[in-house]
């Protein structure tokens, strides 16, 4: 039996996408996304948690979302989690959770 690694995320975006050439002319563009859970605690006050994603986008799609995506556009992202772990320059292994975009959907209105 095969294994799925499917994310969706609905989300504002905290910053432009930052676009990179890597190697072989291979584009990437890489920004944070923020989701945000709405809900009433014990003491029935409203309140909120938001989490921040890292969302990479791969060549052509790159392109689009550096064309096309601002700070605060809420976006629909269609894509696969990515766990690596590197060594900083002080030997620390750090740990990193990103989320490949296979495809996204602007949902702001024309305009804004």
């Amino acid at each position: 039996m095969r294994g799925v690694n499917r994310i969706t995320l609905v989300g504002n975006l905290g910053d432009v996408p930052e676009v990179r050439s890597l190697e072989s002319n291979l584009k990437v563009a890489r920004c944070k996304l923020a989701t945000t859970e709405v809900f009433r605690n014990k003491s029935g006050e409203t309140s909120s948690n938001t989490q921040w994603h890292t969302v990479l986008f791969y060549n052509s799609l790159a392109e689009l979302a550096a064309s096309y995506l601002q700070k605060g556009h809420l976006i629909y992202v269609e894509g696969k989690i990515r766990y690596r772990t590197y060594e900083n320059q002080a030997s620390i292994t750090c740990y990193v959770t990103e989320i490949l975009a296979e495809s996204f959907i602007m949902l702001n209105k024309p305009g804004k």
